[in-house]
């Protein structure tokens, strides 16, 4: 069962997501976020959470403030931000019944399930898909003339999925206080690494150095596969990876 639900962040935007119910009653659940500039209907991401409930276990997809259908300013998104919203998200499925987490993500989001890892003690595990955990490279986002408009205004403009959107240097200021590896490197639950050989956006060396820095991670390149996992048949490899590798976590 699919179910569109809110809850509200700690700043009283409200959030919407959609969550996934196995058909026999669950307590686990894993927690998704999404890519920079991209919303919860990652196509990844829905295939993943329905395998997920294929194997008794729920999953809630969310937008981030400012991304999708939930309420804020685009020009608000941050790090800090986003790490703070899996807290509401978790306390809404808490209400539900669900009492064991895991924490997974795409991109962007890899980086924010990770992050937020370190604030919940008790996650089963985290995945990471295509994930950015190397950390942010402001050159490899935007051209030359758009970084210089960001030093000069202070603000750059840019075309995503067919909207305008804009960013502060706050995102830039805010990203550049996290270390990335360090976070993969101190991380207690287990983590899996899922990266494409052929991902356009984020290169597998990411992937590689996360590994380098957790020896403890389990790592899985999947060769052709593109940032977005755009391929089907390679897809639903990475989701059915993912659902049964949470599975094992759960159950251990």
């Amino acid at each position: 069962m699919e179910e569109t639900i809110q809850f509200k962040n700690d700043e009283g935007e409200i959030l919407a997501g959609t969550l996934h119910l196995p058909e026999s009653p669950a307590v686990e659940c894993v927690i998704f976020g999404h890519c920079f500039t991209c919303s919860r209907h990652t196509t990844v991401l829905r295939e993943t959470a329905r395998k997920l409930t294929d194997r008794g276990i729920a999953a809630l997809r969310f937008d981030f403030s400012g991304n999708g259908q939930s309420e804020g300013d685009f020009i608000n998104t941050a790090y800090t931000r986003h790490i703070g919203e899996m807290t509401p998200a978790r306390r809404f499925l808490a209400a539900r019944g669900l009492s064991r987490f895991g924490l997974a993500g795409h991109s962007m989001g890899a980086a924010i399930a990770v992050l937020a890892a370190l604030r919940m003690t008790d996650v089963v595990g985290v995945s990471a898909f295509s994930g950015r955990l190397g950390g942010l490279d402001p050159e490899a986002m935007f051209t030359h003339d758009q970084l210089s408009r960001l030093r000069e205004t202070g603000r750059v403009t840019f075309q995503s999925r067919g909207r305008e959107l804009a960013l502060s240097n706050a995102f830039f200021e805010d990203a550049s206080g996290y270390d990335i590896l360090e976070a993969v490197s101190a991380l207690s639950a287990p983590l899996l690494i899922i990266h494409g050989d052929k991902d356009e956006i984020i290169p597998v060396w990411h992937a590689e150095a996360a590994k380098e820095r957790n020896p403890r991670a389990t790592l899985e390149i999947v060769h052709g596969a593109d940032h977005m996992f755009s391929d089907a048949a390679l897809r639903e490899k990475v989701a059915d990876l993912a659902a049964d590798w949470f599975r094992q976590r759960f159950d251990a």
